[in-house]
């Protein structure tokens, strides 16, 4: 065991999703070891401490993982449980975590984010419940971080993670496991194979996923073409890449590029999916069909019957605050609570833990269930073939059947990235001093009912989180929310979000962004955000 002395980084402050900045900054002399002596500093101990430890495959991966090893040794954990060659999906090192009871994991992972040497890395640390550490914890961690004087490593040569094996490294154990097959038998057990490998046979249902070139190829290979027996060429993109052979791992209509071509194509097949760098997000796609994120949080919440896991429907569900209401209108006739949260997966661990819901999702095309403590792409997408099986519809006719029963939430993003911090900062401060004045006012046919920055009080240990978007109401009917991203490694992002409530069937197949084109012109005009940023447009429209 080596002591190394070190000084503080004064920019270690976890984010939404753990601690993500440029590769090269993470390259700097002793930065990304003290973040993880911080990590491990949490414990009083490591001793009889076991973690999981696996990320995406990003560009530093395997390096980052060498130095958390050496750095595990010397801080004399037990045990460390790590994926066949450094990967492991989000949701699988969340399943592990559980299955195993380990005291945590590390992560590796800028989620969505561009890979490669001159684009995003990132870290963060779960929870032995298995999902991302709650504020009081990343609190801690970066408590520690700016107080940091040394971290702990030993010399030793690398550990060879290519294939299964047990390793003592001093006196800490290393196990490198599958990172798929565990994963694939709890998909197996929550839904039903048997009649989704029937569909596919039959040719019935047609299947197309776009791992694009990140950690989920592996896990798709061996659920959806082994086990469910669709064709090899259903799974595309499937090799992971350090820099996801230069594309972006963002499974959405601005990135998944030859998936929405292939989905709009004369023989387009019944499901069009994606997922993201670590597997945890999701796009649903129909032929000639998007999918919504809200709506799919919606439709799962309305027909969990149809699913053998959830043939009881579920207890409750949750949702971020920017996610649409569409599954609040659900839960309100099925009569189950329905819980409104901040952005973050880590808001769902408690109501999960205390068995408040069943379901939860975020706008941010991500969805999940109580089987793991994250959300869970290829869950979402299993589901969605698990329904399609069932129902032998459409994606399309389950959409519209729902909309007619429910009404429709037409919605849209518009994210204005890597604006200066202060310019972004300016924003939002031009709108908190507009909120005491907005109720009453009239925008075009729009009048505010309703204007604050929302706080939240988690109904299990009353913790309380403040500030975590502004929120401008126009009745029930519709809203905007406006809201500093907390996932960009690069100046700042605000997220604009567009959402109004259709009931009329006969006004529920309009063209999105013309349909919200009143409500956005009132966003820019509510916000000064042209203005102000000297952006004519948003950089990402979803």
């Amino acid at each position: 065991m080596t002591k190394i002395n070190s000084t503080p980084f004064k920019d270690q402050k976890p984010g939404t999703s753990g601690l993500r900045k440029k590769v090269k900054h993470f390259q700097q002399a002793h930065y990304l070891e003290n973040f993880v002596q911080s990590v491990f500093n949490i414990f009083d101990s490591c001793k009889n401490k076991t973690l999981v430890l696996g990320g995406d495959g990003r560009f530093y991966n395997k390096e980052a993982i060498q130095i958390i090893l050496r750095m595990a040794a010397a801080n004399e954990f037990k045990k460390i449980i790590v994926g066949q060659n450094g990967l492991l999906s989000t949701p699988a090192a969340s399943l592990l975590i559980r299955k195993y009871q380990t005291d945590g994991g590390i992560i590796l992972s800028a989620s969505h984010n561009p890979g490669g040497p001159d684009a995003d890395f990132g870290i963060k640390f779960n929870s032995a419940n298995g999902g991302p550490a709650p504020e009081k914890i990343t609190e801690v961690i970066y408590k520690n971080s700016l107080e940091i004087s040394h971290y702990f490593s030993c010399e030793s040569q690398a550990v060879d993670i290519s294939k299964i094996d047990k390793i003592k490294l001093q006196n800490t154990e290393i196990e490198i496991i599958d990172s798929v097959i565990e994963y694939a038998d709890l998909m197996e057990s929550i839904f039903d194979f048997p009649i989704i490998r029937s569909s596919i046979k039959t040719g019935s249902l047609h299947l197309c996923f776009d791992a694009m070139h990140a950690v989920t190829g592996p896990y798709a290979k061996e659920i959806f073409v082994k086990r469910l027996y669709a064709t090899e060429d259903s799974v595309i993109n499937k090799q992971p890449s350090e820099d996801f052979n230069g594309g972006h791992p963002d499974p959405n209509l601005a990135h998944a590029e030859q998936l929405l071509e292939v989905m709009q194509s004369n023989h387009a097949p019944d499901l069009g999916a994606a997922s993201d760098g670590d597997g945890d997000r999701n796009m649903i796609l129909g032929r000639n069909f998007f999918v919504t994120p809200s709506d799919s949080l919606a439709i799962m919440t309305a027909n969990a019957h149809y699913i053998q896991e959830y043939k009881s429907g579920p207890c409750g569900v949750a949702r971020s605050m920017p996610t649409s209401r569409a599954v609040d209108i659900v839960a309100e006739k099925l009569g189950i609570d329905c819980y409104e949260t901040p952005t973050g997966w880590k808001y769902f661990g408690n109501l999960l833990d205390a068995n408040k819901i069943t379901f939860c999702g975020e706008e941010s095309f991500g969805s999940g269930a109580d089987h793991i403590r994250e959300k869970d792409g290829i869950w979402a997408v299993l589901f969605w073939l698990n329904l399609l099986a069932v129902k032998k519809k459409s994606v399309k006719e389950i959409v519209h059947n729902h909309w007619k029963t429910f009404g429709r939430h037409y919605y849209e993003r518009h994210d204005f990235e890597a604006i200066d911090s202060n310019l972004a900062n300016n924003v939002m401060e031009t709108l908190n001093k507009k909120l005491a004045n907005l109720a009453n006012q009239t925008f075009d046919s729009y009048v505010v009912n309703n204007a604050y920055n929302f706080s939240y009080i988690d109904p299990v240990d009353n913790h309380t989180t403040h500030n975590q978007g502004i929120v401008i109401e126009f009745g029930t009917i519709a809203r905007v929310i406006f809201r500093l991203s907390g996932t960009g490694t690069e100046g700042a992002t605000i997220r604009v979000y567009l959402e109004q409530y259709e009931h009329d069937t006969e006004l529920q197949h309009q063209e999105v962004s013309t349909y919200l084109a009143p409500l956005a012109k009132i966003a820019m005009e509510i916000s000064e955000i042209i203005t102000i940023t000297g952006r004519s447009n948003a950089s990402v429209i979803t």
